[in-house]
């Protein structure tokens, strides 16, 4: 197998070449540059310009500004002379999609243009098309003649391009020879990189974007796998395409960027929320920033390891299954309940747990805790049926025979307690990979230990990771929980790092749960994020998810305030994938797989999808979220919000 790195246990950026964009350098040893993208209509020179600026105060590097037509593509000149009189020599990024006039006119002005292979002199009509040979390269000839002057006037302008692919929007000769895969995104950059090879231009920055982490992170990895095998170095803009707005989008930008820049990949960011872009600023940053300092140094000596699971296609690496645990379980959650000398029943509700009085019963939501850990605190009522209680090896001692409750033991006290309950299920905590793999040696004598992996390292996926490979190949393995403590931070902080750190490892398939340690971050807070770092990484379907795009002067209704409403109406519809997208450009591809669609169409005119069908055109904007709802019922996938009597 050809990997993407020789440093899965340390961290190395991988080496790309230089890109000049007007002032900015971008790739090689320069810092990771942070980027936005404007929502205003390109043609409101006044609200463009004051946007601008906006996100240039707020660390904007680079600066990308819709051109959907010839007027739009002139516009942006006027633009960025009003950029320079105010003294901003930031530079700017026509993005262009289907309009290839407005891509070569907007070459010769601005510093850097972005073209979607899918949809730039190509074809994209959701239509299984079956190609020859001969009719394949027929069309990779046609494409050629339209592409080629773009290149040229780039070359000629020193003009930068970004041959933005997106998982939604590849063209039917691609889906027609690859599917709607990794694959087919990599080949379908592919195809365009060897045009502007062929034209001796090298100024290209490439990206492989879904809203799908899984695909996102695999498709990248294809990517640097085929530069490294084919000596291409050209730099990597990274981000999760319409990941949404709120903790879910902050969550989900940060398992998929961050995945990819633990692997060392990744030139640029940015982090597309249904927000205003100077707020993605802080986000990017944050994320970056994890990067721009020297790491403290982990002892892994192996940096070239046997890799023994695929990095280009998920798959759930195997292990045993106790409880509700491993095996073919979702991973859980295991929050830690801190402070308390007594628990009371109160205490729960933060876990997502709560009680009615008038009918004698629990209620849980659907993220509620698996597993809660009490240290030495006492616990004397009766649990919720599905919750299991962790506690203090010594503490637990008095609750031995009390159902659902389980020891947490230290590697010492594991050891010199081994033969006293065999049988019993335990959990058992590992601070390095020594120990580590002796209980796993033991463990696998009698099924009934659950492995804690504890880390506390900031380069923890390194150290997770070097543990992981140190099994062979197919061995058997308890399941393994995930622990980190983060020190000195806020739930957003929290929300970024723990998504960085817990989702690089379970979107490799490792994982049977994650556990966030207290930290002064509430209960609350933490059993949420880990819920959304769950969701995000496709692992665990918790809530509705919804793939909503950022906005863009191409938008035709206020994305931001529709997005809520439908939010509010729909948030419980635990599995359902809700599409929200400003035009037609970011329509029935970029919210590939979700199960409904709603796509402006003409100012306040909406078209409704089910799937990438479409069953509802020209609605009137003031209707459409009823009609959505009605959509929804008409296909069996409503249910009423649930109602607690507390």
């Amino acid at each position: 197998m050809n990997l993407y790195t020789q440093h899965l246990t340390s961290y190395a950026r991988f080496k790309t070449h230089e890109v000049k964009i007007g002032d900015l350098i971008m790739g090689k040893d320069h810092p990771i540059r942070v980027q936005s993208m404007t929502t205003t209509d390109t043609m409101n020179t006044e609200a463009t310009l004051a946007q601008c600026i906006r996100m240039i105060e707020a660390g904007c590097e680079l600066v990308r500004i819709t051109a959907p037509s010839i007027n739009e593509a002139q516009n942006l000149e006027q633009i960025k002379k009003k950029l320079k009189d105010k003294g901003y020599h930031t530079p700017i990024c026509a993005d262009i999609h289907f309009t290839p006039n407005a891509a070569e006119f907007a070459a010769r002005v601005v510093e850097k243009v972005r073209i979607n292979p899918g949809n730039y002199a190509d074809k994209k009509k959701f239509e299984q098309i079956e190609y020859t040979d001969s009719t394949y390269q027929a069309e990779l000839e046609r494409i050629q003649k339209r592409f080629v002057p773009l290149v040229r006037i780039c070359k000629e302008y020193g003009t930068a391009m970004r041959i933005g692919t997106n998982h939604g929007s590849l063209s039917d000769r691609i889906l027609s020879r690859y599917g709607d895969t990794p694959r087919g995104m990599v080949e379908s950059a592919l195809e365009f990189i060897r045009i502007c090879e062929a034209e001796g231009f090298y100024n290209l920055v490439i990206s492989m974007k879904a809203s799908n982490t899984q695909v996102m992170v695999q498709a990248y990895r294809l990517l640097v796998s085929e530069m490294l095998a084919t000596n291409r170095t050209y730099p990597l803009h990274l981000g999760v395409t319409e990941a949404g707005d709120g903790e879910d989008g902050r969550v989900k930008s940060a398992v998929g960027i961050g995945s990819l820049l633990e692997d060392g990949i990744g030139d640029t960011v940015r982090v597309s929320l249904t927000e205003e872009p100077e707020f993605e600023i802080p986000v990017a940053r944050a994320l970056v920033n994890r990067y721009s300092a020297l790491r403290s140094p982990l002892s892994l000596p192996n940096n070239n390891p046997t890799i023994h699971y695929n990095p280009y296609q998920y798959q759930r690496h195997s292990s045993n299954e106790i409880l509700n645990l491993g095996g073919s379980k979702v991973p859980v959650v295991i929050t830690e309940l801190m402070g308390h000398s007594k628990i009371k029943p109160s205490h729960l509700f933060a876990s997502g747990y709560s009680y009615s009085v008038s009918a004698d019963k629990w209620h849980l939501s659907d993220q509620a805790s698996d597993f809660i850990y009490i240290g030495k605190a006492e616990l004397p009522f009766e649990i919720p049926g599905n919750l299991g209680i962790i506690q203090d090896f010594t503490s637990w001692k008095q609750n031995a025979s009390r159902a659902r409750f389980y020891p947490l033991l230290q590697y010492n006290d594991y050891l010199n307690h081994y033969n006293d309950f065999l049988n019993e299920i335990k959990f058992v905590e590992c601070t390095n990979s020594e120990q580590w793999l002796h209980v796993i040696n033991l463990s696998n004598k009698k099924n009934a230990t659950v492995v804690v992996a504890s880390a506390e390292n900031e380069s923890s996926v390194f150290q997770w990771r070097d543990w992981l490979l140190k099994l062979k190949a197919g061995e058997s393995c308890p399941p393994v929980i995930f622990k980190k403590a983060y020190q000195s931070v806020n739930a957003e902080s929290l929300s970024l790092n723990a998504s960085v750190d817990f989702g690089s490892m379970l979107l490799d398939g490792f994982g049977d749960g994650i556990w966030i340690s207290d930290n002064g971050v509430s209960l609350a807070d933490r059993c949420r994020i880990s819920f959304g770092i769950l969701q995000a990484t496709r692992t665990r379907i918790s809530k509705t998810e919804y793939i909503s795009c950022p906005s863009c002067g191409r938008t035709l209704f206020d994305l931001q305030e529709t997005t809520q409403r439908i939010r509010s109406r729909t948030h419980h519809l635990k599995g359902v994938k809700i599409g929200i997208m400003g035009c037609i450009v970011n329509g029935p591809g970029e919210m590939a797989d979700a199960d409904y669609g709603y796509v402006g169409t003409g100012v306040d005119k909406i078209s409704l999808y089910k799937g990438q069908n479409l069953v509802k055109k020209n609605i009137p904007a003031n209707t459409a979220v009823d009609e959505l709802i009605d959509l929804i019922r008409q296909h069996g996938d409503w249910v009423d919000p649930p109602k607690f009597n507390t």
